[in-house]
């Protein structure tokens, strides 16, 4: 549950929305390929810190790139964790406070039950979630103390999804939803940079290599690792296909980079309001209850890089309490900031987050330190670089034209 949790976070709310930039059946094959791949970037890390016992991802880094490489790991995973919290937040804010996209605002639960208030506001909202929710649960200092919140997490997630499911199936049947969009719509070259706009949301979706290790090093079989790590990427590569494929059947072209934002409006069936508010809800404490996990490793990673010659974090009380206000305080004023999570997705996600899941574990087979690799882990490492890399280039560019774009034509008019 701790690993599933790891993986199954915000991205589960921006997918449907690749749907719509991919079409419905690149984008479900890319989620399956990067399932795959994350499966085999996780085993070839796995076996390379078998080699060398290595506690840690930074160890496997620092075996085999030196001080340097496990400083850069460990700043990847600051970058890549803090703009996934702030991702969080974001969507918490959206779907109890609601959020506005196109000159059009969609009204949070909060707002749908007592009206525009002072105290269901964006910002009064989330710093209540902060101070009673992910301060507690940020102050648990190992993995296991998570794992009843990490499986109520997993189970409203399968709520969600469900809920979903069964509300396309019912429009589908009644004749309410139009036919999908199958493929891209490419009809210049501007719609082709978009298309990759949406690969750093899917590799920030199975980003979860940054938890293995703590999770190995605390289970009683240390072979466990191997069938977890399957089950896990199963059952979130089924959550995120499910959810991809009727969140974007139920609301097509008008599908929002927050697919739970689409939630606000009448859905056209018996009980609508009260299933929409079940699906926020329901997904709203998931990502409470999901935020500690990723803190988790937050924290012990930032605290490697500051302090990596101090005692060990979880026996300093001062030091643990002083990062953990600071990084709360830093991710809960960037999120009242940032107003989308596809904003936030794109750069992290095509950064820090494909170093962490692809580039990192495919260095370290080419280095091969050890001679531990065959042929078909280089091979696969290779490939995992250019793919990685190529497209990476290419969705930075794309964010980075799009958003100087916006504010040209804004300036102008």
């Amino acid at each position: 549950f701790n690993l599933s949790t790891t993986i199954v976070g915000a991205g589960i709310m921006a997918l449907p929305a690749t749907m719509k930039v991919l079409g419905l059946v690149p984008g479900l094959v890319m989620i399956v390929l990067a399932a795959f791949l994350t499966d085999a970037s996780v085993e070839l890390l796995m076996r390379f810190s078998r080699v060398v016992g290595a506690p840690s991802y930074g160890a496997v880094m620092g075996d085999a790139f030196g001080w340097w490489g496990r400083r850069l790991l460990q700043v990847c995973v600051v970058v890549n964790n803090v703009g996934v919290m702030i991702v969080y937040m974001i969507i918490i804010g959206d779907v109890l406070s609601g959020t506005s996209s196109g000159g059009e605002h969609h009204y949070g639960v909060l707002e749908g039950w007592f009206g525009t208030r002072w105290w269901n506001g964006r910002f009064f909202v989330l710093l209540v979630t902060t101070l009673g929710v992910f301060t507690p649960l940020a102050c648990f200092k190992r993995v296991d103390s998570l794992s009843y919140t990490s499986a109520i997490s997993v189970a409203l997630a399968v709520v969600f999804v469900v809920i979903t499911a069964g509300i396309a199936i019912v429009k589908l049947i009644r004749g309410q939803i139009l036919m999908p969009k199958l493929f891209p719509a490419v009809p210049d070259l501007a719609s082709v940079w978009e298309l990759f706009t949406a690969v750093p949301v899917l590799v920030t979706a199975y980003v979860c290599h940054y938890n293995v290790h703590p999770i190995h090093n605390e289970l009683k079989e240390s072979s466990q690792i191997k069938p977890i790590v399957h089950t896990s990427l199963a059952l979130c590569s089924t959550v995120y296909i499910t959810t991809s494929f009727f969140g974007y059947l139920l609301f097509g072209e008008s599908t929002l980079a927050d697919v739970l934002a689409n939630f606000d409006s009448n859905l056209g069936i018996p009980y609508s309001s009260v299933l929409s508010d079940a699906v926020r809800v329901s997904y709203a404490i998931h990502l409470m209850l999901v935020f500690p996990m990723i803190f988790h490793a937050l924290r012990l990673n930032l605290d490697g890089l500051l302090f990596s010659s101090a005692r060990p974090l979880s026996s300093d009380n001062r030091r643990f309490g002083v990062m953990t206000a600071v990084l709360l305080l830093v991710i809960f004023i960037s999120a009242n900031f940032i107003p989308s999570i596809w904003d936030a997705f794109q750069f992290t996600g095509a950064t820090a987050a494909v170093c962490i899941a692809f580039i990192f574990p495919a260095a370290i087979t080419l280095r091969d330190p050890h001679s531990i690799a065959k042929k078909w882990d280089k091979i696969l490492a290779i490939f995992m670089i250019v793919l990685a890399v190529t497209s990476n280039v290419v969705a930075v560019y794309s964010d980075a034209y799009s958003i100087f774009h916006k504010k040209s034509a804004s300036s102008n008019a």
